[in-house]
């Protein structure tokens, strides 16, 4: 974990500190310290405006929103008893990718395309939450069906979207914005998105030692005292909070939510005490390093998802084999 903690704040300087106007590191500490400790002024103007204006408040998103979707993940796999699940299993991202396409149809503003965004995950979630208390059989194995058939449709109403939208001004911005990006972030983004984010993480951290009891059936848990289906439902609220509010500030970035809580699991085992804050720090570590990779790598900026899915899927595939050859 403090290796982890460590890296994280190294390459938070040096992602700081890179872009077509290099910043030293030394220079970079300086500047961030600066407004606390009163530091002598022994750098550019420039150089401040660029930091505190455009790098730092992209570092911070990059670094909340890899946070946020490997919580997630790592929740929703506590919640449906799979490694394998990702964030997006009840259709969070798919809803929110609707909404803020929606949004874009009607011209308005980034601020109404986050809104929209928000407002469809949370809709989707809502939807698919609902489908088992209409059927009658409130289970786990229900949940996912139900994410199934919501995810299903949702993607059905993005590509009727995508085939009415304008292919020259309105058809760009949604093909964008499921690729995921961090180019227009501003401190506005961070303060209205950033705060739910803030308090369901927090939640989450607070009741990791609940959601251990997930692992077992809802019997065994009424059995101890606990109402499993309170926990599970109080979990998938504050994992899709999570969710959409990462997507409106970014838009879709796919793999984080699966791979780094797998990998965090390998590292100090499912109990969700020590699983939860390391996939936190893990997640950030990983999306501020694809970021970074991102705006520095190439002339064009590379959307993230593109990287996140080079970078993930191969990685994925190579744990998977390694746990079948431990299993052997």
């Amino acid at each position: 974990m403090l290796l982890f903690l460590f890296l994280l704040a190294a390459m938070t300087v040096f992602s700081i500190g890179s872009g077509r106007f290099d910043i030293g590191s030394g220079d970079v500490v300086k500047i961030l310290c600066h407004p606390l400790l009163g530091i002598e002024r022994t750098w550019s103007e420039q150089a401040e405006n660029v930091i505190f204006s455009l790098r730092l408040p992209r570092v911070l998103a990059a670094v909340m929103i890899g946070a946020a979707l490997s919580l997630s993940g790592a929740a929703y796999q506590s919640v449906f008893k799979n490694p394998l699940v990702a964030p997006d299993m009840l259709g969070v991202s798919s809803g929110a990718c609707v909404g803020a396409s929606v949004c874009i149809l009607l011209g308005l503003s980034q601020l109404g395309i986050q809104v929209g965004a928000f407002c469809g995950g949370l809709l989707a979630v809502s939807v698919a939450v609902m489908i088992p208390r209409i059927v009658g059989r409130n289970t786990v194995v229900m949940l996912v069906l139900a994410g199934i058939i919501v995810g299903g449709f949702m993607s059905s109403l993005l590509g009727i979207i995508k085939y009415v939208a304008d292919t020259e001004t309105e058809l760009p911005l949604i093909t964008y914005w499921q690729l995921g990006s961090l180019t227009s972030v501003m401190w506005g983004n961070l303060l209205y998105n950033g705060l739910p984010i803030i308090a369901c993480a927090m939640i989450m951290l607070f009741l990791r030692w609940r959601m251990n009891i997930l692992m077992l059936s809802d019997e065994e848990a009424h059995m101890l005292g606990h109402n499993a289906v309170r926990i599970r439902y109080a979990v998938i609220f504050c994992a899709t909070v999570l969710t959409a509010s990462s997507v409106c500030i970014s838009g879709t970035v796919g793999w984080i939510g699966l791979v780094v809580p797998h990998f965090a699991r390998m590292l100090v085992g499912p109990n969700n005490q020590r699983l939860l804050p390391l996939a936190v720090v893990m997640g950030a570590l990983f999306l501020l390093v694809v970021d970074t990779l991102s705006r520095t790598t190439m002339n064009a900026e590379i959307p993230l998802s593109i990287l996140t899915g080079l970078i993930g899927a191969p990685f994925y595939f190579y744990l998977l084999i390694r746990q079948r050859m431990a299993v052997v």
